[in-house]
C-alpha cells in the first residue's frame, strides 16, 4: 500500500517501517499510536491479535509484538475474525482481531454477523484512509461505518491519538455488558504512524508555494495535525471497567422456584448464552445438579455436565418438550431450533431466563420472564431447593437408552466405504479427555452432535444461530490460543473445509497441531437429500472426491486417508500422535450415505 497526500509525494509502507524514507526524523525514530494500542490491550488482559496484514494497520501489529502479545496471521480475514470470535468464548477476554481498510473490512461481515447472533465480544480493529483524504477516492477508502454498524454494538472512530484509550476501553466494556456482541474501532493510518512522518507527509502535502492559496493549506494542514496528535506526551494509565453482569429479580426466582415445586415433568434447555464470557462454569453445573431437573445442553453449553451425567438428556428433545408441563429456556430463544416455540406444549409454564427482553419474547410469550444472566438465575433457582421428578427422569433416560441402542445398530452397518455413525463412535471413544471440538458442517456435522459426548465445560464449538460454515479453521486457531494444552478436533464436512484448507499454511507456521476430520461423501448432502426428494434434481449439490489430505501435505501437515471402517481405529491413533508431536493433520474420511439425519431440515 502506498500512503499518498498529494500527487507526486508518496511514501511506500516497507519503505516507511524501516525509516527509509526521506526527509529530516527518521521514521523509527519516534512513538507510534500501535503502542498506545497494544498498552490497551495488555491492560485488557489480550494475549493474541488475529489479523491479515496491511499497510493501513502495521503500527498496531509492531506495537503488539513489542509489547508481547502473539500476533497469528491468517490466510484470510474472515478467520483472523473467526478466530477472535472462539478466543472470546474461551478465553473469558474479549478476542481481538485487525484488518486493513476497504476490502479487508468488507471480508470479515459474515464474521461480524455471526459473532453478533452468536452474542460474543469480538473486538475488530479497522484501519482507513488517511484522515485528510477520506472521500477524495483514497486506496481502499470507504465510508467503513455503515457497512459494520449493523453487526457491532458500537462503533467508535478514532481521530485524535489521546481518544485511542478511551475508546477501547468503551469498546472492551460495551462488548461485554449485558446481551455481549462485536464492538468496532477504526483507526486511521495518520493516526496510527509515528508523529514524525506523519508531519512529514503533511509538510510535502503543503508544497512550498508561498501564495495565500498555498499558506492557507498550509495553516489548516498545521491545525489538523496538532488536533490529530494534541495532548499525547502524557497518555492516561489504561483502566479497564468493571462489567456489572445483569442480575434477574428476586421475583421471578421466586415465581419460578414456585412453579417447579407444582410441576409433575419439568424440564430446562440450556443454551449458549448461558456460558457468556467470564461464566463460572464450574459454579453454573453444580447449581443445576442441586437443582435436580432433566436437562438438554445445545450450542456453548454442551459439555457443561461432562460425558455422562444423571440428569443431561440427547436424544428425542421435541418429544420431552411435548410432554413437560414446566420448562425454563435459559439463554435459549423460542427461534427455528425450538420450531418458533410449537414444541412446546401451550399449556406449560414456559419460564424464559435470558440477557435479552427480546429474545426472551421471540416467537412466544413466556409464562414467567427472568431478563438477566440465564447462569445467574439457575444459580439463584437452585438455592431454592431440588427438585425430585425420579418417575419423569427415569422415562427419559429409558428413552434416550432406546435411541443410542438404534444408533448403534445403524453403526453396525457396513458398506463400500466409511459409516459416519461407526466413525463418531470411534472417535469419541479415541478422543482425549483434554478434547474441543470444532464443528464446521451439514450433515456430518450435525451427526456428530448426536454421537460424540463432550467431556467438560467450553468444549464445544459451533457457529450458533447463523449456521455459517467456514467458522472451522478460525473456531480452531482461537480455541487452541486459549487452550494451549487442549486437544483440537475440527469437524468438517467436505464442503464447508473448502473454506479453511489455506490455513493448513497457518497451522504449520504458527505450530498449531490441530486434528481436522473431513466427512468426504462427495457433496453438499444436508442440502440434496431434501433438494432431490422435493425437487427431483441434485444440480449445485454435487462434489468429487477431492484428496483434502494430500492438500494439508502440501501446506507441510500430515495428510491421512480412510476408505473403510476398518482403518479408522489406526488412524485416528496416527492423528493424536502428529498432534502430539506438534503436527497439525487432516483425516480425510470417505464416507457412505446413510438415511441416519433424514428430513431434518430446519428453517
Amino acid at each position: 500500500m502506498a500512503v499518498v497526500l498529494e500527487k507526486g509525494h508518496t511514501r511506500d509502507r516497507v519503505a516507511a517501517s524501516r525509516g527509509e524514507a526521506q526527509g529530516e526524523v527518521p521514521a523509527n525514530s519516534a512513538r507510534h499510536a500501535g503502542d498506545v494500542i497494544a498498552a490497551s490491550l495488555k491492560a485488557q488482559g489480550v494475549t493474541a491479535i488475529f489479523t491479515l496484514c496491511g499497510g493501513h494497520i502495521s503500527p498496531i501489529l509492531i506495537g503488539a509484538k513489542d509489547a508481547g502479545i502473539r500476533i497469528v496471521d491468517t490466510r484470510h480475514e474472515a478467520t483472523a475474525a473467526f478466530a477472535a470470535d472462539a478466543m472470546a468464548r474461551l478465553s473469558g477476554v474479549p478476542g481481538v482481531a485487525a484488518v486493513t481498510a476497504g476490502p479487508g473490512l468488507t471480508n470479515i461481515v459474515t464474521p461480524l454477523k455471526n459473532a453478533q447472533l452468536a452474542q460474543s465480544p469480538l473486538i475488530l480493529f479497522g484501519g482507513a484512509a488517511p484522515t485528510m483524504l477520506q472521500g477524495r477516492g483514497a486506496l481502499q477508502d470507504i465510508d467503513q461505518r455503515p457497512v459494520v454498524a449493523p453487526h457491532v454494538k458500537i462503533v467508535k472512530q478514532v481521530r485524535r491519538v489521546r481518544d485511542i484509550g478511551p475508546a477501547l476501553e468503551d469498546a472492551f466494556a460495551v462488548a461485554r455488558e449485558g446481551v455481549q456482541g462485536p464492538a468496532f474501532i477504526e483507526c486511521p493510518i495518520d493516526l496510527l504512524y509515528p508523529e514524525a512522518l506523519v508531519r512529514q507527509w503533511y509538510a510535502e502535502a503543503g508544497g512550498r508555494g508561498q501564495s495565500l492559496g498555498a499558506r492557507a493549506l498550509r495553516f489548516y494542514l498545521h491545525r489538523h495535525l496538532e488536533k490529530m496528535f494534541g495532548g499525547t506526551k502524557a497518555p492516561a494509565t489504561p483502566r479497564p471497567r468493571k462489567i456489572r453482569i445483569p442480575t434477574p429479580a428476586s421475583s421471578s426466582v421466586n415465581a419460578a422456584a414456585a412453579a417447579l415445586s407444582k410441576a409433575e415433568r419439568p424440564l430446562a434447555i440450556i443454551g449458549s448464552q448461558a456460558l457468556a464470557t467470564g461464566t463460572d462454569a464450574a459454579a453454573l453445573a453444580e447449581a443445576i445438579t442441586r437443582l435436580g431437573i432433566p436437562v438438554y445442553l445445545s450450542g456453548m453449553a454442551r459439555g457443561l455436565l461432562g460425558r455422562d451425567h444423571p440428569l443431561q438428556l440427547r436424544h428425542q428433545r421435541r418429544n420431552a418438550l411435548k410432554e413437560s408441563d414446566c420448562v425454563i429456556l435459559a439463554g435459549v430463544p423460542c427461534d427455528f431450533r425450538l420450531d418458533y416455540g410449537k414444541q412446546i406444549r401451550n399449556t406449560a409454564t414456559l419460564i424464559a431466563a435470558n440477557r435479552s427482553r427480546k429474545d426472551a419474547r421471540l416467537n412466544r410469550r413466556a409464562t414467567i420472564e427472568a431478563i438477566g444472566d440465564a447462569a445467574l438465575f439457575l444459580r439463584a433457582l437452585a438455592e431454592r431447593g431440588r427438585i425430585h421428578r425420579d418417575d419423569w427422569l427415569a422415562s427419559l433416560r429409558a428413552r434416550d437408552a432406546a435411541r443410542e441402542t438404534d444408533i448403534d445398530a445403524q453403526a453396525a452397518t457396513e458398506g463400500a466405504h466409511v459409516n459416519p455413525v461407526a466413525f463418531f463412535r470411534a472417535l469419541d471413544r479415541e478422543a482425549g479427555e483434554n478434547a474441543i471440538f470444532v464443528a464446521d458442517g451439514g450433515d456430518f456435522v450435525a451427526t456428530a452432535s448426536y454421537i460424540v459426548r463432550p467431556r467438560r465445560p467450553l468444549s464445544w464449538l459451533d457457529p450458533g444461530a447463523f449456521g455459517t460454515l467456514g467458522v472451522g479453521a478460525g473456531f480452531a486457531l482461537g480455541a487452541a490460543l486459549a487452550r494451549p494444552d487442549a486437544e483440537i478436533w475440527v469437524l468438517f464436512g467436505d464442503g464447508a473445509c473448502g473454506y479453511s484448507l489455506a490455513e493448513f499454511d497457518t497451522f504449520v507456521r504458527h505450530g498449531i497441531p490441530v486434528i481436522a476430520v473431513v466427512g468426504n461423501d462427495a457433496g453438499w448432502t444436508q442440502i440434496a437429500r431434501e433438494q432431490e426428494k422435493v425437487l427431483g434434481d441434485d444440480v449445485g449439490t454435487v462434489l468429487a472426491r477431492t484428496a483434502y489430505h494430500e492438500v494439508a501435505a502440501g501446506f507441510g501437515a500430515e495428510g491421512i486417508l480412510v476408505k473403510t471402517n476398518a482403518e479408522v481405529p489406526e488412524a485416528l491413533r496416527r492423528a493424536r500422535a502428529a498432534a502430539k508431536a506438534g503436527r497439525p493433520v487432516l483425516v480425510n474420511v470417505w464416507l457412505d450415505r446413510t438415511s441416519f439425519r433424514e428430513g431434518s431440515i430446519s428453517m
